[in-house]
């Protein structure tokens, strides 16, 4: 193409190029680039003219040189595939006709904020400054994985997708990229799958304020995604899986105010992931299930109404919860386990309210663990476990054993006042105290001499019998719930 084919608005930008001025096309600061496919040849510049300038345009010593455009309409494919380009490119609110590709492009800044395309293709694209999208409209995919950025990536306020239709592909791919500080997506519009498995951020990846549009798939895919600080998604909506499986977030995972649906399926994955902490505080209620399994947590603060009727939870282990509840605010959250009845889940709550010194808590977390495996148990251990958590609350509730010798106690003693048991030997027997007959009866392991000098008869008869049995359960339940509430501590 000669120098002489350029159009006025061509030479514009040409002129312009050396100096890097900027060209401003606009009629209006608030005029809506979607209606680009109108502009006339006044504010039209062909792709390959921009690619010539880019590759290959004139440039001055004094000046530093750059492409810095404001709405214009641009016709064919920028084909920047491979291409080293020198200069900061920066085509703010413009509109493309066809989908941008600077696959394995090398640039040193790229601004496209404001514009409207049909999709990017820049795929192992390498940046040496930053990359803003920045409330650009772009139906097709935005496909940057392996994207090296040494920069941040702002995609704050874009619109990708199209609503009503599912992509083929996820509309965001930043899979397996690296970025150098962050990625900026506040109020972001996604109606497809956002793509960042296996991504290195260098600072944080902020989905405040986003809308996550991707029903019966993956609303965001980050497996194995690494940050440096943290993964911020206040008040954010996803519909579809937010998936964070083997993510490593050191800092916070701030959800707090979010609304996560996934309805009949996984809402939250979070499997065998490494976060510092993690916010749902004044989240809306998840709906879907969520699968922590194998995750480590340091803080972990979710109210006991955030989360779903189905839970996977194995292996989760964190060292602090807050609030700090009562155990029976918690313990709902343990029987919604998607694989019945696990005892990790009840030994990490156990460790937590211990790390804060609430024994009490630690103590009903236990016995519920006991009452709760005793449903998977046959009929006769199921039988002895219900007497030992009558007797002492499988030893977490002694003053129950206290009780029961009282009330066995005090009804023995009565009976036998009233109807003195005759004695086996009349003259070599003690005076009859009916407190310490029964207490004989009752303790297998003290004797006041009382029980073997007298026996009663008919009805009283089976009534010493009822105690001499109690009195062994009662006495054996009271040793083997004590020793285990001890080897617990």
């Amino acid at each position: 193409m000669e120098i002489t084919d350029l159009t006025p608005a061509e030479r514009r930008v040409r002129e312009a190029f050396p100096l890097g001025e900027g060209v401003d096309f606009r009629e209006s600061e608030d005029e809506d680039p979607a209606r680009g496919a109108s502009w006339g040849p006044e504010r039209t510049l062909r792709a390959e003219v921009l690619r010539a300038l880019l590759l290959d345009g004139p440039v001055r010593g004094d000046r530093i040189a750059g492409l810095k455009v404001w709405g214009a309409r641009i016709t064919g494919v920028l084909h920047l595939m491979y291409g080293t380009v020198g200069h900061p490119v920066r085509l703010r609110a413009c509109h493309f006709d066809e989908t941008p590709n600077l696959y394995g492009a090398r640039i040193p800044a790229l601004v496209l904020s404001d514009s409207v395309l049909p999709g990017l293709t820049a795929g192992t694209l390498h940046v040496d400054g930053v990359l803003r999208v920045t409330c650009c409209r772009i139906a097709g995919p935005v496909r940057l994985a392996g994207a090296k950025l040494s920069g941040a990536f702002f995609v704050n306020g874009a619109r990708l997708g199209t609503p009503g239709e599912v992509p083929e592909e996820p509309v965001l791919q930043l899979n397996h990229a690296e970025v150098g500080t962050d990625v900026w997506a506040v109020g972001l519009v996604a109606h497809g799958e956002v793509r960042l498995k296996g991504t290195t951020v260098g600072g944080q990846v902020n989905l405040d304020d986003a809308l996550l549009q991707n029903p019966g798939g993956e609303a965001l895919d980050a497996e194995t995604l690494s940050v440096g600080t943290d993964l911020r998604g206040m008040r954010l909506r996803a519909h579809g899986r937010f998936n964070l499986r083997g993510a490593r977030i050191p800092h916070q995972l701030n959800l707090a105010y979010a609304r996560l649906s996934h309805p009949g399926r996984q809402a939250l994955r979070a499997s065998s992931s490494v976060v510092g902490e993690l916010w749902l505080r004044e989240a809306a209620p998840i709906e879907g299930s969520v699968n922590l399994r194998r995750a480590q947590v340091d803080l972990l603060h979710v109210p006991p109404e955030v989360w779903p009727r189905q839970v996977r939870i194995d292996g989760l282990g964190y060292r602090v919860l807050t609030p700090h509840l009562p155990a029976e605010q918690r313990l709902p959250l343990l029987e919604r386990e998607a694989d019945g009845y696990l005892p990790h889940p009840y030994e990490q709550l156990t460790t937590a309210y211990r790390t804060v010194g609430d024994d009490a808590a630690a103590r009903t977390v236990q016995l519920a663990k006991l009452r709760r495996h005793r449903s998977t148990l046959p009929p006769y251990a199921r039988l002895w476990g219900y007497l030992q958590d009558a007797a002492v609350g499988y030893g977490f509730r002694p003053m129950r054993a206290a009780g029961w010798l009282l009330l066995l106690l005090c009804t023995g003693t009565l009976a036998f006042a009233l109807h003195h048991p005759p004695a086996l030997k009349p003259s070599e027997a003690p005076a009859f105290n009916p407190l310490f007959y029964t207490l004989d009866l009752l303790l297998p392991i003290i004797d006041f001499g009382q029980e073997g000098a007298f026996a009663p008869r008919d009805g009283y008869q089976w009534l010493s019998y009822l105690l001499i049995a109690a009195g062994w359960v009662l006495a054996t339940t009271i040793a083997a719930g004590v020793t285990r509430s001890l080897n617990r501590q």
